[in-house]
């Protein structure tokens, strides 16, 4: 039997090897780990035409028709996540390939949302920034409390509803609004429903997405939207980058039309070193962390990594 050349794509933290065990099959595949990110078809034909099976890490790379149809010994796709939107799997299945997920949990997500939530309001990176600087200034800012706030919610899924959940421990009032949200929905989420988006800009302390990005959805998020945020809210993305309009975000970031924003995502990921974003003191970045987490990451120890296949011939 000849060996299996499998690539294990965009693994930024060099955890494809060290959280999995490839014992049984080491003698079946050639392993190759790339910790780059490359959008552009044509390189991305040169590095991987030659392998059987691709690991996909969530939707770094994207696999569209005219790519798999570029990569003739591709025969197994296998991503992190039950869902991933950056594979054409119905146009794998016509091709023959699988395509494998894994089924997610979303305990890391929403301990992510709410760690950098946290970090956000209580400006954990400038003080972090300032101690280790040797600033002789002990306090630069004071933070922002969240007891009596409301926390606006664009999205009542899971995650909105466990956020949901846990602003309540904060006593925060929690509103939520998305474009098929209704009342009864809002209700049995233990949410109050804010009839419109602009009814929810306005009336939040702290604004949080939790929506899947679908092309209804992309830049549902405007410069009109974010006009209407009182100067002391939040802005919070844990979803998706092009759910909002990045350079409204910019501009109002830029003219300190609100208090700050702390983002998980981008509209281009990796995030360009010389993006501006980069640049701003009053917002908390990550970089599109809240999935991963050393649990979740642990074949066979967790239960999000309980196989689904999703592109099955």
């Amino acid at each position: 039997m000849s060996v299996l050349r499998v690539a294990i794509l965009d693994d930024y933290q060099g955890a494809g090897l060290k959280f999995a065990d490839w014992s049984p099959i080491a003698q079946k595949v050639s392993i190759d780990v790339f910790s780059d990110t490359i959008a552009d078809e044509d390189l991305l034909v040169k590095r991987l035409a030659e392998y059987d099976i691709i690991c996909a890490m969530r939707e770094r790379t994207k696999f569209p028709a005219s790519l798999m149809d570029r990569l003739p010994k591709l025969r197994l796709i296998a991503t992190t996540g039950a869902v991933n939107r950056a594979i054409d799997t119905k146009h794998a299945k016509k091709k023959g390939i699988t395509v494998s997920g894994t089924e997610g949990g979303s305990a890391s997500t929403l301990e992510h949302i709410w760690a950098l939530l946290l970090a956000t309001v209580r400006h954990i990176a400038i003080e972090d920034a300032n101690i280790k600087a040797k600033n002789p200034q002990w306090q630069t800012v004071v933070p922002s409390g969240l007891a009596g706030k409301t926390l606006g919610l664009i999205g009542l899924g899971r995650l909105g509803t466990q956020t949901a959940k846990l602003a309540k421990v904060f006593d925060m009032r929690v509103i939520g609004w998305s474009p098929h949200l209704t009342p009864e929905r809002a209700a049995e989420a233990g949410v109050e429903f804010a009839a419109t988006k602009a009814e929810l800009f306005k009336e939040s302390d702290i604004v949080s997405l939790h929506i899947v990005l679908s092309e209804s959805t992309r830049h549902i998020i405007k410069a009109d939207d974010l006009a209407l945020m009182k100067p002391t809210a939040y802005f919070i993305n844990t979803s998706r980058g092009p759910l909002v309009d990045e350079n409204a975000l910019l501009a109002v970031l830029k003219a300190k039309s609100i208090k700050g924003a702390g983002l998980d995502v981008f509209e281009q990921e990796p995030l360009p070193l010389d993006h501006p974003l980069r640049d701003l003191d009053n917002v908390t970045l990550s970089p599109h962390n809240g999935y991963a987490n050393d649990t979740s990451y642990k074949v066979g120890e967790a239960p999000c990594w309980k196989q689904s296949v999703y592109g099955r011939n």
